[in-house]
């Protein structure tokens, strides 16, 4: 464990946007991660996981903590089903990959998300009808004002839409060290039915898929409509799907009768944010080395040496225009830093 200066964050974080870090370290254990905590002569520190979920706007005085934690655990099993714990620096689509590999279900739908698992519960990732919440068992947590290990179980995080209480309340509060949660291993859920996954699974002429089918489906789609991250810089989708009311949709749609809407309630329907960029006219449009992707209007890109403050302005003129338009507020999925 060693602390360098000035190194630069561009292989840090998927947008490959190049900040640099005034000091830097990564940690490979919660002893390393305790140590470094500690350090009195580095009073602001900022937690970096992945990377896959930020927007650096500026440079970082701050001591940028890599959390590097690897390791995957079975901690117990039955004939039905298995009790995994993953460090928080293992990479999210690695550890899918790892439990299909041992034919455990539960998150072949989240395939191909970017980021590490540490990060994963923070926004309680989701795709194509599945959220982490729903196979997470609890977490092990630093709290950074003590130093202390705390276990958080699923009440705890207070999950919600790409929310928890690590974005609430306990925001810059706590370092995720690891990720347990309980897999299936026999008589799997399978979820076919959102979005694209079904016709997908035709196409590849499958009719009774695997859980393993599924993630190869899953991992079709993204690439298909998604930029890499190693050939584009993106953060994935940098908007959250507003959830507005029914009457709000329903004005939506005698203004604009194509309007798509996901009923969550009776009182309430989320709007797919993709269809109001693209209505909006942002769909493919590139200014400089700065703008949104082509094929997915949610997703916001880096083409080469584009500054994190180009982008945040990007995302605020769409969020502006959005809501002229609509009369609906998006907000960033994404942390802006």
């Amino acid at each position: 464990m060693q602390i360098s200066h000035n190194i630069s964050l561009k292989p840090f974080n998927t947008f490959g946007l190049n900040a640099t870090a005034k000091h830097f370290v990564s940690v490979n254990t919660i002893a390393e991660l305790q140590s470094v905590l500690a350090l009195p002569n580095y009073p602001e520190k900022f937690i970096l996981g992945g990377g896959s979920n930020m927007l650096l706007t500026k440079n970082m005085d701050a001591l940028v903590v890599h959390v590097n934690l690897k390791g995957i655990t079975v901690v117990s099993e039955n004939e039905n089903s298995v009790i995994i714990k993953a460090n928080a620096g293992e990479n999210w689509h690695e550890f899918v990959l790892w439990c299909l590999d041992h034919d455990f279900g539960g998150l072949e739908n989240l395939s191909l998300i970017p980021g590490n698992v540490g990060t994963a519960p923070i926004q309680n990732i989701g795709a194509y009808g599945i959220e982490l919440k729903d196979s997470f068992v609890s977490c092990d947590a630093l709290e950074i004002a003590s130093n202390k290990i705390k276990t958080f179980n699923k009440a705890d995080c207070q999950f919600d839409y790409r929310n928890s209480i690590f974005k609430q309340e306990a925001k810059g509060q706590f370092v995720i060290c690891n990720v347990t949660f309980q897999l299936t291993k026999i008589a799997h859920q399978l979820h076919t039915n959102y979005g694209a996954i079904s016709g997908q699974l035709t196409e590849m002429g499958i009719e009774n898929p695997t859980i393993q089918d599924i993630s190869k489906a899953v991992i079709a789609i993204r690439q298909s409509k998604l930029p890499d991250p190693k050939e584009i810089g993106n953060s994935g989708s940098f908007f959250k799907n507003p959830i507005v009311s029914t009457e709000s949709y329903q004005a939506l749609k005698l203004q604009f009768p194509d309007a798509p809407g996901y009923v969550i309630s009776d009182l309430e329907v989320k709007v797919p944010a993709g269809w109001l960029i693209e209505k909006a006219g942002f769909k493919g449009k590139r200014f400089g080395d700065y703008g949104v992707h082509k094929k997915q209007a949610l997703v916001l890109v880096n083409y080469g040496n584009a500054k994190g403050l180009d982008i945040l302005k990007l995302a605020e003129l769409i969020q502006l225009t959005v809501h002229r338009l609509f009369n609906i507020e998006i907000e960033a999925e994404v942390n802006i830093i």
